[in-house]
């Protein structure tokens, strides 16, 4: 049960959800290929990738490869659409779902061996392959958050006198915001509140008409099952945008640690059936979701998922290091970093600063953190999901400040602020920014 600060929030949240909600015209994928996302088996199915030339002619249009769907309706060449129906042929492969990675001139496919067959079976076949560039297991991702086990007491609603003075908020429950205090986001505020930055969120759906989200979303983009009923009633997605850019001083809810940032939101992972499971993702899903940021304005990208090293995927977070992008993934819980999207060079891993560290993380606050909920209310979440997307705020708030900045740069004004307390303090950050020093520690 929550307790009395919590019952408030819910009580005056009611009048949210009171409120219609508009959602935002959003660009889907066409309905067949992203439905199979929610059917794929991680325990059968391969994933493969061929070459796919930009410049090739289109299949005959109409065309089905291996039995699926219209070839044009995915951007597959001729050259790559030949390459699949033999090794489909060949191995005794369905494919389930395919998709074009236009940035790096690939394919990718997901397929399923015949019955009787393992999936590391095919893959033994399918590695000796030639015309294959990588065969690899389809694999499982989680998000990286939990329920509270019960409901926190309210803050001090007085911040430590070492801080700056903060802007003043009409937001009713911006005392209840831990992660927003630890930060000192209220003094950052002062200085820049993430103007026009592009955050990318790979993740859930989201409540797009959410009272605290309207007028933050730029884009939408379901690439599991194209139903935005099922988008908009994501958790895990609401909460992260939040975190990161609830629009402050608007007489409701919450304030975000960036609240004039924009949102890109790309749903790659889904709620399973059976009640009370997390979200999960699959090495396709992500692997679209990626390559479509890979073609956004977006100067943030915000993972708050991990799971197993996946090759594919890691080429593709490499590809946005090398754009320039900033890539900020939450810890895992066991805390190690081995695993995607932790592992890939470059990435601000962060966990949550309330437990152990992991060596090369970033700390920012992950427990208790009141957040946006679908249907128009709010609620407390914990994990380092929420750690990470308070630090992609402060990476767009970094962003506005000094739009020049790199990725180098950002990532040594943020450990620069957090120094060994591990925690970050954002007006340190952004000051150091704007000044083009570097960011004095916490003490």
């Amino acid at each position: 049960m929550l307790d009395a600060c919590l019952a408030l929030v819910a009580g005056l949240a009611l009048t949210g959800c009171a409120q219609s909600l508009r959602r935002d015209p959003a660009p889907m994928p066409d309905a067949p290929a992203a439905a199979a996302a929610t059917q794929m088996d991680p325990q059968r199915d391969v994933l493969v990738v061929v070459d796919n030339p930009v410049a090739a002619p289109p299949a005959r249009a109409g065309s089905n490869l291996l039995g699926y769907a219209p070839t044009r309706q995915y951007g597959l060449g001729q050259q790559a659409a030949a390459a699949l129906q033999a090794i489909g042929r060949e191995h005794r492969l369905r494919e389930v779902a395919g998709w074009p990675i236009k940035s790096l001139g690939w394919y990718c496919a997901v397929l399923r061996p015949a019955p009787g067959e393992s999936a590391e079976q095919a893959l033994a076949r399918l590695g000796a392959d030639a015309r294959i560039k990588l065969a690899q297991p389809l694999q499982d991702f989680s998000v990286q958050s939990a329920r509270p086990a019960q409901s926190p007491s309210p803050p001090s609603s007085s911040p430590p006198s070492a801080r700056a003075p903060a802007p003043r908020y009409n937001d009713p429950y911006l005392d209840l915001q831990r992660g927003f205090s630890a930060l000192n986001a209220g003094a950052a505020h002062a200085r820049s509140r993430g103007r026009g930055v592009g955050v990318a969120v790979v993740d859930t759906g989201a409540d797009a008409g959410h009272p605290d989200l309207r007028g933050r979303i730029r884009t939408t983009l379901d690439l599991v099952e194209a139903d935005p009923a099922a988008f908009a009633r994501d958790a895990h997605g609401t909460e992260v945008a939040g975190i990161v850019a609830a629009t402050s001083n608007n007489g409701v809810g919450i304030a975000g640690i960036a609240p004039l940032a924009v949102l890109d939101l790309y749903k790659a992972c889904w709620y399973p059936a059976a009640p009370g499971d997390g979200a999960r993702c699959n090495s396709f899903t992500l692997a679209k979701a990626l390559a479509a940021v890979a073609d956004s304005r977006a100067r943030v990208v915000n993972l708050s998922l991990g799971g197993p090293a996946d090759p594919l995927l890691r080429r593709l977070l490499q590809q946005l290091l090398e754009q320039g992008r900033i890539v900020v993934a939450s810890l895992p819980a066991d805390g190690r970093m081995s695993g995607f999207p932790a592992d890939t060079p470059g990435v601000i891993v962060v966990g949550d600063s309330a437990r152990v560290a992991a060596p090369g993380s970033l700390g920012a606050p992950g427990s208790d953190i009141l957040t946006t909920r679908p249907g128009g209310g709010y609620d407390f979440a914990s994990g380092s999901s929420m750690a990470a997307a308070h630090v992609s705020g402060v990476a767009a708030l970094l962003l506005s400040a000094a739009p020049s900045l790199d990725p180098a740069r950002v990532r040594a004004l943020l450990f620069g602020a957090a120094g060994s307390a591990r925690e970050l303090d954002a007006a340190a950050a952004v000051e150091a920014a704007i000044a083009g020093t570097a960011a004095p520690a916490r003490p």
